[in-house]
């Protein structure tokens, strides 16, 4: 799983589908501040394409789309890139396949798991387009220490090291769970927890949960 437990980014060349242009091919302007019914046809297609492949917010999908018709359509202006982009979207939204709540909820929950906190899930979740409300909520089910602990272990730290520590060494590990955005009270807990409580911790179940 990469960064944030985010899942691999699409291939941004999909297959082409019957009656459509190749790359670069010129396209028919039309109405400068319309897509074509070409164009449409085309960002259907490929926001399926992509829908299938990976979960992705709305921004995500508008950002692909936008990126792929500008080198795919010779002469597409910007009304037109942003027309694509909300057809696209919304096409999306009536397969049920794009909920940036439930994409928020699900991406949360991953990366909580996988020891991130809840300021760095929130950041992610932002530059992906996600409204803050949406955020609140889904980093709210995030409990920073048992992903604080889950952090230490793959760092070996507090807990986890596997030699003595010194105070040099405690505070390269309060700077690092700072960077990762943990409290500084959560940093120092965990550089002075047992092992026996880390285990306790994870042991016990997480508030993180899937809302797929």
């Amino acid at each position: 799983m990469s960064e944030e437990g985010e899942l691999p980014m699409a291939v941004d060349d999909e297959p082409m589908m019957a009656g459509e242009m190749g790359e670069g091919e010129a396209e028919n302007p039309g109405d400068a501040d319309k897509p074509t019914t070409r164009m449409l046809s085309w960002s259907k297609n490929s926001a399926a394409y992509r829908l299938a492949r990976r979960m992705m917010s709305e921004r995500e999908l508008a950002g692909a789309i936008k990126r792929k018709a500008k080198s795919k359509f010779d002469g597409i202006t910007e009304a037109q890139l942003l027309g694509l982009a909300e057809y696209a979207v919304s096409f999306g939204r009536s397969m049920m396949a794009l909920d940036d709540e439930n994409y928020a909820q699900v991406r949360a929950a991953s990366a909580g798991r996988s020891g991130k906190s809840t300021r760095a899930v929130a950041r992610k979740l932002a530059e992906k387009g996600i409204d803050r409300d949406i955020i609140e909520t889904a980093v709210g089910e995030i409990d920073d220490l048992h992903s604080a602990v889950v952090y230490a272990r793959k760092k070996a730290f507090g807990p986890f090291r596997r030699k003595s520590s010194d105070e040099q060494q405690e505070r390269r590990e309060l700077a690092s769970f700072g960077r990762q955005g943990f409290s500084f009270d959560i940093g120092r807990r965990l550089t002075r927890m047992t092992l026996e409580e880390a285990q306790e911790i994870l042991s016990a179940p997480s508030t993180v949960t899937d809302q797929a």
